[in-house]
């Protein structure tokens, strides 16, 4: 049964996407290997920049999907649920559910601060909880 961790963003956080940045580095310090579901390419592409402004002692090897090397890398950034690997954790960036959520162990997902996005984040907790899925909550 998958853990999924819900954060509850600020306005002081930079976003779904520099939450996630942060999220994503201290995941990867951990040995995780990550696949990152986003909405669009566009904000994948977001993601990718902020994990390369990350500061040199918290580098995370990554990439967009359909780049990098064969075996891929400890992260890779995807923008359509079909893409998402079966790997140990996804960190959702997008507004809809991980597809398949019982092939991971971790999801994590984010509550922000928009109401719009907070009530599509409720509805995810919702469907995850529906799943059998573990849910936790933590506050930024």
């Amino acid at each position: 049964m998958p853990q999924v961790i819900f954060y509850q963003l600020s306005s002081s956080d930079n976003g779904v996407a520099g939450r996630a940045s942060e999220v994503i580095a201290s995941a990867y310090a951990n040995k995780q290997k990550i696949s990152v579901l986003c909405d669009t390419q566009a904000q994948a592409e977001q993601v990718d920049e902020l994990l390369w402004q990350l500061p040199s002692n918290r580098f995370v090897p990554h990439n967009l999907y359909g780049e990098g090397p064969q075996t891929g890398t400890p992260v890779e950034i995807c923008w359509q649920a079909q893409q998402v690997a079966r790997r140990q954790m996804v960190v959702n960036v997008g507004s809809g559910m991980v597809p398949s959520p019982n092939q991971h162990r971790q999801i994590i997902d984010f509550v922000p601060v928009d109401e719009n996005a907070k009530q599509a984040a409720r509805v995810r907790y919702k469907n995850y909880q529906q799943a059998g899925c573990n849910m936790q909550f933590k506050s930024a």
